[in-house]
């Protein structure tokens, strides 16, 4: 007999799960599984139809139809033993509906496939196929023990250097202590014999000799650099620190790698550059200085898409001398709905409504003068979207564990609606004995970055964090003018605009 294809259709004749065993177009095979539910009438017992050139054997199965299609020369008992054997078969899908055979049907194919060979069928049990599709190997197994081996033995050497810092801290700690209260209890020995050496010397002045005075005034000049720490080279006997017993400060040559290994793909690597996250702005030398703020909240999630996207913004006023301060502020803004403003409580709503200007609510009484920090806020500001493209930074992380190595793949682009500066992204990596291997690296705008560590949970690289600043906000907040309310002329002002970021995540 020969087999020409296994198959599961439903009851309209639509193919689910085919196997061909001979070579067979496409169209061929999907116009014979088409034509057999109009084949089949109601009512009839048999398991088999045929037609001109092939035999169609079957058996309904809940809703679908399991189905072998022989030539016309096949042995009806042997095809209806194979289709008897292949009925239990599916019990590797959970359910007998479409849904569930098309999940499963690469299990079934393989399965099939244990039991008709070029198609003639195998001399199987059910037993021995699902022996057969489990796919045991000895090899994986021994790899997998290997790979859980260096895991764990890792792990180890981890805690066994944890445990060897801590114990040189706290060996360090008792030695600094105990040379403290030895040089104290020297010192009063010193005090002692200078004692001695007076009740014995009729003078009072004490021998160069004796251990009291000799011994005394070195150790007291030696507690007294100790004690002051002086500017000058302090003792030896009170600076040294023991052998092997110090921290070594500054980048070891393994540490060194992960940056020599940027310089090689050509990136100019600027060593110790930490941007701090709130930088200090300078102090205001103009009479009035207006600062714009936006600070940024996002998390990204790992997978794709926004979680979270928050933006507060704040418009402060500075001024240096009191008699500046009655004036009123015209803003300028993008006019953008999403955008929620809510102004002082001393400041006309009305005026700013209308307007746009910032004025107190009493023109008698001017803004304060000479406050510290960013000044009195006038005006602060909030927006929320769920629109990914409004993100100035995108970033996409796909760690991926192949083998014995973890490989992270990082892609990020900039909006064009600003300007970033001061760029970090932190990626978080496991404890490692070497510096990651950086496989490639490029972009400016947008770019993307590989780099290949030891296999680990690809949960450790996240949360991504990000920070950048920007001299645009969402907003585009802006002073337009300063109109004096006593007359004369405007007095000079300037303004600053930062965009920066509060939290920036990937999660």
């Amino acid at each position: 007999m020969v087999v020409l294809a296994a198959s599961i259709t439903s009851k309209s004749g639509k193919a689910l799960v085919s196997r061909q065993f001979v070579e067979m177009s496409r169209i061929r095979i999907e116009g014979l599984l088409a034509a057999f539910p109009k084949l089949i009438g109601s009512g009839k017992q048999h398991t088999y139809v045929e037609t001109e050139n092939v035999r169609y054997v079957y058996q309904p199965m809940e809703g679908v139809y399991l189905l072998l299609v022989t030539n016309k020369q096949s042995n009806i008992l042997e095809d209806l033993d194979t289709l008897r054997l292949l009925s239990k078969v599916p019990e590797y899908s959970a359910s007998l509906d479409e849904e569930g055979i098309c999940k499963n049907a690469f299990e079934l194919i393989f399965a099939f496939d244990e039991v008709i060979s070029l198609g003639h069928k195998e001399n199987v049990t059910v037993a021995q196929v699902r022996q057969y599709c489990e796919m045991e190997s000895h090899e994986e197994r021994l790899h997998k023990l290997v790979l859980q081996s260096k895991i764990n033995e890792t792990k180890d050497v981890m805690k066994r250097k944890a445990n060897e810092i801590d114990k040189s801290k706290i060996e360090r700690g008792k030695l600094e202590k105990g040379g403290y209260s030895a040089l104290q209890s020297m010192s009063s020995m010193g005090s002692m014999g200078r004692m001695d050496s007076s009740f014995s010397n009729d003078t009072g002045i004490s021998s160069g000799n004796t251990f009291g005075s000799g011994s005394g005034f070195g150790i007291t000049s030696e507690v007294d650099s100790f004690s002051t720490k002086s500017k000058g080279r302090p003792s030896a006997a009170v600076t040294a620190p023991a052998k092997g017993m110090g921290m070594k400060l500054g980048k070891s040559q393994k540490a060194n790698q992960f940056l020599e290994s940027l310089k090689a793909e050509g990136e100019v690597i600027v060593e110790d550059v930490r941007p701090s996250k709130t930088a200090a702005a300078p102090p205001p030398t103009d009479p009035v200085t207006l600062t714009v703020e936006e600070k940024l909240n996002v998390a990204l999630k790992r997978d794709g898409g926004l979680a979270n996207f928050d933006v507060q913004g704040t418009l402060s006023l500075q001024i240096l001398n009191q008699d500046d301060g009655f004036i009123q502020v015209q803003i300028e803004s993008a006019g953008n709905p999403e955008i929620k403003f809510k102004t002082h409580p001393n400041i006309n709503k009305d005026l700013f409504s209308s307007e746009n200007i910032l004025g107190s609510k009493d023109p008698n009484r001017p803004f304060p003068a000479g406050q510290s920090g960013d000044g009195l806020g006038l005006l602060k500001w909030r927006m929320q979207s769920k629109d990914e493209s409004a993100v100035p930074l995108s970033i996409s992380c796909w760690p991926s564990v192949s083998g014995n190595e973890t490989y992270v793949s990082l892609e990020y682009e900039a909006s064009s609606m600003f300007d970033l500066q001061n760029v970090v992204i932190s990626v978080p990596l496991p404890a490692l004995r070497e510096a990651p291997n950086v496989r490639q690296i490029d972009g400016e705008w947008s770019g993307s970055l590989e780099f290949v560590v030891p296999p680990v949970d690809t949960s450790v690289f996240f949360p991504i964090s990000v920070r950048f600043s920007a001299t645009s906000t969402f907003s585009d907040m802006k002073v337009a003018s300063i109109v004096p309310l006593k007359g004369g002329a405007p007095p000079k002002f300037s303004q600053r605009v930062q965009l920066v970021t509060e939290s920036y995540q990937v999660v």
